[in-house]
């Protein structure tokens, strides 16, 4: 079984220097800092192959690229891969709507599964929406597309807003 085996190795920088530095940014502008390179991004997209392409107010777009190694045990790419995806579009387009000393957490989260990613799938957008911010919970949408604009899941988030 060792011709079969395989590996990857995972680097990525402290999340803590982001972490540190946000407190003093609104959501908008601490993503767009990840987005430049200026401040660290999140480790799991680092894990997902995924990055964060564009992002304005109310809107990020992350770009990921499934891989074998995101498979699950009947030859397709876990769901969580996705779900994990959209979950961070949703939120930081929450999050890019927030003031200075507000941040969110993840309070539910509903993800319909269209068609499967695999690792010919090629590249994915996944794009997150904001469709309500209010004073205490704020709701966003997310869709997963190829470049060809096929829809591979999508879903919709409640967050927490939490004052710091």
């Amino acid at each position: 079984m060792d011709n079969l085996r395989r590996q990857r190795t995972f680097i990525w920088q402290d999340p803590l220097v982001s972490v540190r530095d946000s407190h003093n940014l609104s959501g908008l502008e601490h993503l767009k800092k990840i987005m430049e390179g200026e401040l660290p991004a999140s480790p799991i997209l680092s894990l997902m192959n995924g990055r964060l392409v564009e992002v304005s107010m109310g809107r990020v777009v992350l770009e990921a690229e499934p891989a074998e190694y995101h498979y699950n045990p009947v030859g397709s790419v876990h769901g969580g891969f996705a779900a994990t995806l959209l979950d961070s579009a949703m939120a930081s387009a929450v999050y890019s709507q927030l003031p200075v000393g507000v941040g969110s957490t993840t309070l539910e989260i509903k993800i319909n599964y269209t068609r499967p990613l695999t690792a010919t799938t090629g590249p994915i957008h996944c794009e997150g929406t904001v469709i309500h911010v209010g004073t205490t919970i704020a709701t966003a949408e997310g869709r997963i597309t190829d470049h060809n604009g096929k829809l591979y899941a999508h879903g919709t988030t409640t967050c927490l807003l939490l004052r710091r």
